[in-house]
C-alpha cells in the first residue's frame, strides 16, 4: 500500500506540472474555492517526465537546461565510501600569474582543484558542489570565487584580485558528487517528504488533514487552488466538516526515507561542508594596480562576483554605489515618506527585525499575527516611513497560521497603487526545495507577471529582489533544504527577472560565501547589516553613484 501510495505522489507532481495553466481554467470554470475534488486514480507513465519536458514552454525549457547538473554515479549496494569524494584526499593550487612575475590588482587568480576519494585516488568525473572564497582576515576583505567543473574530477576556482595586501584562497566541498545523487532522487521519488497540515473547526467538531501542492488520489480532495494566480493547493477532505470550515496552514513534519547508509554521505565535518587543503601556499601577496595596466576578464567564468568586502563593508562589481548606513538618523532620512513591502519568507522577515531594532522611532503596530509569518507592521509617525511585511502563501513551514492570512505575493502585489514612495521587497527560495523545480519557475512566473503589471501602472515603484544563501548543514537541514537546492532555485530566480527595468537584486549569495561569518540560514547581523545597506542605496543612491 505505501508503494502505490508513492507512485501515487509522483504522478501527482507530474500530473500538476504537465497541466498547470489547463488546471487553472478549469477550476475557475467548474469549481469553487473550498470545494470537494476528486481525482482519478492512475499509477506513474514511465515516459511522463519526457512528456512533462516537451510540454513546458521555451523559458522554462531554458530555465531546466541553464541548471542542468552533470550526471553523477549510481551509488553501489551497500554503500561504501571508499570510492567517494574525500575533501581529506583532494587539494587545491594556485597556479602562477599568467604572464610570470607578480600580482596585482585586477589580475584575475586561479586555483586548480583536484578531488580523491576515501583510499586517496583522484576521482575521474565531476558532479560535485565545491565553493571558493578569497579573503584577507586582517583586511575583513573577501569576494565569492567561481567554480568550473572539468567532469574529469578537477575544477578550477576564479578570483578577481581586487585589493592590496595579501589574499588567501579557502576551498570547501558542500556535496560530494554521491551525495547529490541521493539528493536528485529524493526530488524525483520523495516531494512531498516535507508534509502540511490544516485544522478544520465548525462549532465543537475539528479535524487535521494533511495538505499539499499535489496529493495522492486516495480520498476527497479540497480544492484550494488560488483563481487569480492559479497556484494549485489541496487538503484531504476532513470526514465530518465541509472544506470552507479550514482554519490554519502548518508544517506537518518530515519524513526521512533514505536507503542502507546514505546518510554516511552527508556528514559534517567529514564529507559534507568541508575545507579542502592547499598543496603548497594557499596566499599570495597583491601589489597596486599597474600604471595603464588592463583590466583582466575571465574567459572561463560568468558571471563575476557582484561585489567584495572590504574593512567589513560591502562594495558592488558594477551597478549602483553602496553608501554606508551607519546610524538610525541616516537610514530614517532615506525612508521618510517611504512605504516598505516585504513579502516572503523568513530571510525577508529578518529584515523586518533588522529595521525594527535599529530604528528607535519605527513603532510595532501589534496585529497579534503569527510570530513567524505575520503580517507585520511598524511605522514612524514622525517621518511618515511604513514599514510591512507578510510571508509568502503555501508551500510555507511554519507554526500555525491562520489561513486568512496566507497570502500569494502576485496578488498582494496587485493591491499595490505602487509610486516612487513604494519599495516592493521580495524574497521567496527556501520553502521550495524539496519540490520539483518546475513548481518553483511556476511561482516565479506568477509573481513577474504581477511585477509588470505593477510597473506598468507605476512605473517609478521600486522592487528589489533578495536572492538565496548558504547554509549551515546538518542531515535533516540538508536532505530538505540543502546548498545545491538552494543553488539551483538562486539561478532561476536571477534569471527571471533579470533585465527588467527598475527591478534589482540583493545578492545574498555572494554577500554570505564572501564573508568571514559562518554560514547560516538567516546570516548574522553584521551580513544582515551590510545587505540593508544595498537595499537603501537603491532607495537613496548616493548622488555620486
Amino acid at each position: 500500500k505505501s508503494h502505490l501510495v508513492h507512485r501515487y505522489f509522483i504522478f501527482c507532481y507530474f500530473f500538476c506540472l504537465e497541466n498547470f495553466f489547463q488546471l487553472k481554467l478549469r477550476y475557475r470554470a467548474i469549481y469553487k474555492v473550498g470545494s470537494t475534488f476528486t481525482s482519478p486514480a492512475s499509477v506513474v507513465d514511465r515516459t511522463v517526465s519526457d512528456r512533462h519536458y516537451q510540454q513546458l514552454s521555451p523559458e522554462e525549457r531554458r530555465l531546466l537546461d541553464s541548471i542542468t547538473w552533470p550526471e553523477t554515479p549510481r551509488l553501489p549496494v551497500p554503500i561504501s565510501l571508499n570510492t567517494t569524494s574525500d575533501p581529506a584526499h583532494s587539494t587545491f593550487t594556485i597556479l602562477p600569474v599568467r604572464a610570470g612575475g607578480q600580482w596585482h590588482v585586477g589580475d584575475e587568480l586561479e586555483a586548480l582543484i583536484q578531488i580523491g576519494n576515501f583510499q586517496g585516488r583522484p576521482k575521474h568525473f565531476g558532479g560535485d558542489l565545491v565553493i571558493a572564497r578569497l579573503h584577507d582576515p586582517e583586511l575583513l576583505a573577501g569576494v565569492a570565487g567561481r567554480v568550473v567543473d572539468h567532469l574529469n574530477g578537477s575544477y578550477t576556482a576564479v578570483f578577481p584580485l581586487l585589493w592590496e595586501g595579501q589574499a588567501q584562497v579557502e576551498v570547501t566541498l558542500v556535496h560530494s558528487s554521491e551525495a547529490i545523487t541521493v539528493l536528485r532522487r529524493l526530488t524525483m521519488e520523495q516531494p512531498a517528504r516535507v508534509y502540511f497540515k490544516s485544522l478544520f473547526r465548525s462549532g465543537f467538531v475539528s479535524e487535521t488533514t494533511v495538505c499539499d501542492v499535489c496529493l495522492p488520489p486516495t480520498q476527497p480532495l479540497c480544492n484550494y487552488t488560488d483563481l487569480h494566480t492559479g497556484e494549485p493547493w489541496f487538503c484531504y477532505k476532513p470526514k465530518n466538516l465541509r472544506c470552507d470550515t479550514r482554519i490554519n496552514h502548518y508544517k506537518g513534519g518530515f519524513m526521512q526515507n533514505l536507503m542502507a547508509k546514505e546518510d554516511t554521505l552527508f556528514q559534517s565535518g567529514v564529507n559534507m561542508k568541508v575545507s579542502i587543503r592547499a598543496s603548497g601556499s594557499n596566499n599570495v601577496t597583491v601589489l597596486p594596480k599597474k600604471q595603464g595596466q588592463p583590466e583582466v576578464k575571465s574567459s572561463t567564468v560568468k558571471p563575476e562576483p557582484a561585489g567584495y568586502y572590504y574593512q567589513g563593508a560591502w562594495r558592488a562589481l558594477g551597478g549602483a554605489t553602496v553608501h554606508q548606513f551607519n546610524n538610525a538618523s541616516a537610514i530614517s532620512q532615506c525612508l521618510t515618506d517611504k512605504v516598505v513591502h516585504l513579502c516572503g519568507d523568513s530571510t525577508i522577515r529578518q529584515w523586518f527585525e533588522h529595521l525594527s531594532t535599529v530604528l528607535p522611532d519605527l513603532k510595532g503596530f501589534n496585529l497579534h499575527s503569527s510570530k513567524q509569518c505575520g503580517p507585520f507592521m511598524a511605522v514612524d509617525t514622525a517621518r511618515n516611513i511604513l514599514v510591512k511585511f507578510h510571508c509568502h502563501a503555501s508551500p510555507i513551514r511554519s507554526y500555525a497560521v491562520s489561513s486568512v492570512n496566507l497570502s500569494y505575493i502576485a496578488n498582494e502585489l496587485d493591491r499595490l497603487v505602487g509610486g516612487s514612495n513604494t519599495v516592493v521587497v521580495i524574497g521567496i527560495w527556501s520553502h521550495f526545495s524539496t519540490f520539483p523545480i518546475e513548481v518553483y519557475i511556476r511561482r516565479l512566473q506568477s509573481i513577474r507577471r504581477a511585477v509588470l503589471r505593477l510597473l506598468d501602472r507605476a512605473a517609478d515603484t521600486l522592487v528589489v529582489i533578495r536572492t538565496g544563501n548558504l547554509k549551515a548543514l546538518t542531515l535533516d537541514e540538508t536532505l530538505t533544504n540543502s546548498d545545491w537546492y538552494s543553488l539551483q532555485r538562486d539561478k532561476v530566480l536571477r534569471d527571471m527577472f533579470k533585465g527588467l527595468k527598475n527591478v534589482h537584486l540583493v545578492d545574498a549569495w555572494d554577500m554570505v560565501l564572501a564573508h568571514h561569518l559562518p554560514h547560516n540560514l538567516h546570516p548574522q547581523a553584521p551580513i544582515i547589516k551590510n545587505m540593508i545597506d544595498v537595499l537603501l542605496s537603491y532607495i537613496c543612491p548616493p548622488k555620486n553613484g
